[in-house]
């Protein structure tokens, strides 16, 4: 078998054991593996291609996994689902206690409660949403 398919064989197994780790490390040895067998059908010799094969993994792994890694560690831009409704304006329905209530966000109405124990929000008030706490608004009064 000639040396430049056994590189191809190295770099689509390494490939596939990268689809399973995700760790960005064996990927990039693949793709060593594959410019090693480039370097091989044009008919470099042995010492020669693992020369190669060093290079392009060292290559790899100092320059283009931080880079992966760092895309890879981004934070979420944006917010979405039941953490996008805190900081929001609500509409109270029913009358908000900080045991019961109901609020409207956004078009929904939801169970609310207030922030203070001891505050009662009287129904058409303007409420901020401080958090959802389960399926409950938690809500404070807007100034």
């Amino acid at each position: 078998m000639a040396l430049w398919v056994i590189w191809l064989i190295i770099g689509v197994v390494l490939a596939v054991a990268e689809a399973f780790t995700l760790t960005a490390a064996l990927g990039l040895l693949g793709g060593a593996a594959l410019i090693t067998s480039g370097a091989a059908a044009i008919g470099l010799p042995v010492p020669l291609q693992l020369l190669v094969f060093a290079i392009a993994s060292a290559a790899g792994i100092v320059v283009l996994r931080p880079i992966a890694a760092r895309h890879m560690l981004r934070p979420r831009l944006e917010r979405f689902g039941v953490d996008a409704l805190a900081g929001r304006t609500a509409y109270v329905v029913d009358e908000v206690t900080g045991r019961a209530g109901t609020v409207r966000i956004g078009g929904e109405e939801w169970t609310a409660r207030a922030l203070d124990e001891g505050l009662v929000i009287p129904a058409g008030a303007a409420v901020d949403v401080i958090q959802i706490d389960g399926a409950t608004a938690v809500v404070y009064p807007r100034e």
